[in-house]
């Protein structure tokens, strides 16, 4: 990796609008690329229709640009990149480092019942050679535990094989999985600095296996605290987060910078977003937010006024 190149990105899923968590995981991933003089990309990863909000993507963006949030570059779409995933996948599986398996969730469940490590993958398939037909790949999970350095959550160190088991990369239903198509692109638009939320932490060292098996680069890593609501919960659809919302984005751009803690002073309170980040990119520690959890604060100006087209 080139000390001196920075490309960070941000990669929202479009299954409905941009919620204050994603909203600062975006801010925090740009300031970062802004204060190193590098790029910020953005992809869309529209790999699962059947989750996805009619309208989701272009709703995400046009909230972007309303926080003055600039990329760099065209936006990238998963779902125009399927074949590359799907040549990956067939690469893994000449080269028998993945296998082919016809295991469904229900068999699955069944095989896991008293087992102490329920999502494990107990690798019936490996042996069976399977044909393509109704079948998902799965990648033979290594043996030694892999380890990295997080700039926010220090050292972490799993075994996938131990934990996960042999793990897909290709479903049964003929998408790619996260795991790959992340890995993949991230390689392609060259990213050295991948900034998100510790929801994703577990899948860091999948994703590094991913990288040393298809042998491509590892970015650096920054997994920041997630926002919590007052149940404890972290902010997300599933849990009725609210979408950001597309005015008052003065008084929710300042709330974030509290929330990454950093303190714009008042005379920047009504200040414009871009104004903020531009403060905020100078004076960016993101290490300090080690260890650290924020519960959001619920503001009228954090509801969205506005549906998705």
């Amino acid at each position: 990796m080139n000390p001196g190149r920075y490309v960070g990105r941000f990669a929202p899923s479009p299954t409905g609008l941009l919620h204050l968590g994603s909203l600062l995981t975006a801010v925090a991933s740009f300031i970062s690329a802004r204060q190193h003089g590098g790029k910020w990309l953005v992809r869309m990863e529209d790999i699962d229709p059947p989750r996805e909000a009619p309208g989701g993507a272009s709703a995400i963006l046009r909230a972007l640009e309303r926080y003055e949030l600039h990329w760099d570059g065209p936006v990238i779409y998963q779902s125009t990149r399927v074949q590359t995933y799907r040549a990956a996948a067939e690469r893994l599986l000449t080269e028998h480092r993945a296998y082919r398996c016809d295991c469904t969730r229900s068999k699955l469940r069944e095989l896991s019942k008293g087992s102490p490590v329920p999502d494990r993958y107990p690798g019936i398939c490996r042996e069976k050679n399977l044909g393509a037909e109704q079948t998902a790949i799965r990648l033979r999970a290594p043996l030694e535990p892999i380890g990295f350095e997080d700039t926010v959550q220090g050292s972490c160190l799993c075994s996938i094989d131990a934990v996960t088991g042999d793990y897909i990369v290709f479903r049964r239903d003929g998408l790619p999985s996260y795991h790959l198509a992340v890995v993949i692109d991230d390689a392609w638009q060259g990213i050295t600095d991948v900034v998100r939320g510790a929801d994703l932490l577990d899948s860091t060292t999948l994703h590094i296996h991913l990288q040393h098996t298809l042998d491509l680069p590892t970015p650096r890593y920054s997994h920041l605290p997630v926002l919590v609501n007052a149940q404890g919960q972290k902010l997300s659809k599933q849990t009725g987060a609210a979408p950001v919302a597309l005015e008052h984005v003065e008084e929710v751009a300042f709330d974030v910078l509290r929330y990454l803690d950093l303190e714009p002073p008042l005379d920047l309170h009504g200040a414009q977003p871009g104004e903020l980040w531009s403060w905020a990119a100078q004076r960016w520690d993101i290490s300090r937010l080690a260890g650290r959890q924020k519960v959001a604060e619920i503001h009228r100006n954090v509801a969205a006024d506005s549906a998705i087209d």
